[in-house]
């Protein structure tokens, strides 16, 4: 599996992990919980840098618990090495059916279900307590996010080396955190603005559907490594 192409599919699927329906709406929430605050005239009342440290110690809680799953995914798949081509396959059809899923066209309700954690048994307060909520949520919320999840797990798995696949899911991580981020800077200006976004959750999931369906279908026919061929011909792709 060519790192360059994964990399950049692991970033997409952070994204698309944060806008998930049983994600993205309740990140205001998230975020009043985090930092303390309260929500009036349409702001949340909070300090700056409450925001930002609150918040970042948030994305390392569920980075870490992420990549020690990219971490394990990795070595099972180094165990599984010598069926190779019939494991990209088998995660290539998989992938294919996450995508189903996220468009609609399958309804497997054990990728659907959702196991949220109480909130309330964590108290805002300092960083440390933001670290372990995200911890939680990583742990609690794996099933809610499990389609664009397994579906790095399983890049994970067809990586050449254990610390490709903890890269892998670190970028993953990042792309779910970064969207936190902003979101939690908007929501100083105005609460609506991100209550707006929900309408286009239904276009954001078809695209991010598809998104997965084409990855899948690039890695059972093998073309992963034709496209990463021709990316690393450009000197930006070819020191990835």
């Amino acid at each position: 599996m060519e790192q360059s192409v994964s990399v950049s599919f692991a970033w997409i699927a952070g994204i698309i992990s944060f806008f998930s329906p049983c994600v993205f709406p309740l990140v205001p929430a998230y975020i009043t919980h985090l930092t303390g605050g309260m929500v009036e005239a349409d702001r949340l009342i909070t300090k700056r840098s409450t925001l930002l440290w609150r918040s970042l110690a948030f994305i390392i809680g569920f980075t870490i618990v992420f990549v020690i799953f990219g971490a394990t995914a990795s070595y099972l798949g180094q165990l599984l090495r010598a069926n190779r081509q019939l494991f990209e396959q088998l995660s290539g059809i998989l992938i294919v059916l996450f995508g189903f899923q996220t468009i609609g066209w399958l309804q497997l309700s054990f990728l659907a279900r959702e196991k949220r954690y109480d909130m309330s048994r964590i108290r805002a307060g300092r960083w440390f307590s933001s670290l372990l909520l995200g911890m939680a949520f990583a742990t609690g919320w794996t099933p809610c996010v499990g389609v664009a999840l397994s579906s790095i797990l399983l890049l994970a798995g067809n990586a050449t080396t254990v610390n490709t696949g903890m890269l892998l899911l670190a970028v993953y991580s990042l792309g779910l955190g970064v969207p936190f981020l902003l979101i939690s800077f908007i929501m100083l200006y105005s609460v609506t603005t991100v209550r707006r976004l929900n309408r286009w959750m239904p276009v954001i999931k078809h695209v991010s559907g598809w998104i997965l369906i084409a990855m899948g279908v690039l890695i059972y026919t093998g073309q992963m490594q034709k496209i990463s061929a021709w990316l690393a011909s450009f000197t930006f792709f070819g020191g990835i």
